[in-house]
């Protein structure tokens, strides 16, 4: 598990570092908002970050607020500012929790800990398979499969280790639909959350990232693809639908 440690102290952030690397977390430390930017969006995301608030120059809710932009990590603040607004404030940048200084190394590694179990149960959650009428959707084996002829449509929420099988037969044939990675990110991304609207912008940056240099245009392309290769596949009804002069929602249930 990587862990980005951003305070203006250098001691206590290599405290910090120290005491989670015996932990057995891989650590990076910044001691400013740029330098903490500059880790966050280099080489290997964090999984987790610890932000002291009150930093010369960029402080701990700017740098929260440029992080969140394309992060999705648990995000502590460190801080000693004990004023509910300050935690409001923290909260709208996109912080997940405070740990007021001082503080325990022991509990901080307990509230670190608790973070990391959920982000682990949400991953979980994310790799799981769903059954949408025709199609199976494996996220953590990136496969979408048609199954010909399904019987009763699911509700678009069901998720399996493993697909089911006709009592006292076999599993009905299934053809793999083989696509490409960006075009899977997208079903994915829309797959996971049906029947919400997706703009292209929104889609494009979920997808491609967003530092990417290209044109969100590009999404409607690979919609027509991934429609193509589901028709191709056996797919009666389309499960992406067009909102016009919007973008796309997921609709197969």
């Amino acid at each position: 598990m990587r862990m980005l440690v951003v305070d203006d102290e250098v001691d206590i952030a290599n405290m910090l570092a120290e005491y989670f690397r015996m932990e057995g977390y891989e650590v990076v430390c910044a001691n400013s908002g740029a330098e903490a930017l500059a880790a966050a969006s280099a080489g290997v995301a964090p999984d987790i970050m610890l932000l002291d608030v009150n930093m010369p120059g960029m402080d701990g809710f700017e740098v929260c607020r440029r992080v969140r932009e394309h992060l999705s990590c648990p995000i502590i603040f460190l801080t000693a500012r004990i004023e509910d607004v300050d935690q409001l404030d923290g909260f709208a940048a996109g912080a997940d929790d405070y740990v007021m200084k001082p503080f325990s190394l022991e509990v901080l590694g307990r509230r670190v800990a608790a973070h990391m179990a959920r982000e682990g149960r949400v991953r979980e959650r994310e790799n799981a398979v769903r059954f949408f009428q025709e199609l199976t959707i494996d996220y953590g084996r990136r496969t979408v499969e048609v199954r010909p002829g399904a019987g009763e449509p699911g509700d678009g929420a069901t998720e399996r280790a493993a697909g089911p099988l006709a009592a006292g037969g076999d599993a009905p044939s299934r053809a793999c639909v083989d696509l490409t990675k960006l075009e899977f990110d997208i079903v994915a991304l829309l797959s996971k959350r049906p029947g919400q609207v997706f703009d292209r912008d929104a889609i494009y940056e979920h997808v491609w990232g967003w530092d990417a240099a290209g044109d969100p245009s590009q999404v409607r392309e690979h919609v027509r693809r991934i429609r193509n290769k589901l028709a191709a596949a056996g797919v009666a009804e389309d499960p992406i639908e067009t909102v016009w002069g919007v973008g796309y929602k997921w609709v197969a249930k």
